[in-house]
């Protein structure tokens, strides 16, 4: 996960939102780790001023899987990177395709 640019670490729900809100655009996204499900990832994702989250987390065969909208067929992912692009397009059970990544930047 650390690999990613989108990847905010550690950050809280209200950061997170005040991240999103700064980049401003419907479609921006970020991934976080979950305050609440150790080991799992919350994949937000900015809609008409509102910051969706949808839990991301990995099963027993190293695939990784989101959390959607209830009536979606689950679809599992060898990599994030690969969620990321299937959830850049229309239809897949969240509020808005992920059109926009928040980056981090990295110091080193």
């Amino acid at each position: 996960m650390e690999s990613l640019s989108v990847y905010h670490g550690a950050i809280s729900r209200e950061m997170c939102e005040m991240r999103l809100n700064e980049a401003g655009k419907d479609g921006s996204y970020l991934i976080r780790d979950s305050e609440s499900v150790a080991g799992a990832y919350c994949l937000c994702v900015l809609c008409k001023g509102f910051v969706y989250t949808y839990r991301l987390q990995k099963d027993s065969a190293g695939s990784w899987a989101a959390e959607t909208a209830p009536g979606q067929t689950k679809r599992l992912f060898r990599k994030v990177k690969n969620l990321i692009s299937a959830f850049e397009k229309p239809g897949q059970g969240i509020a808005i395709p992920l059109l926009y990544p928040v980056t981090i930047q990295k110091s080193y």
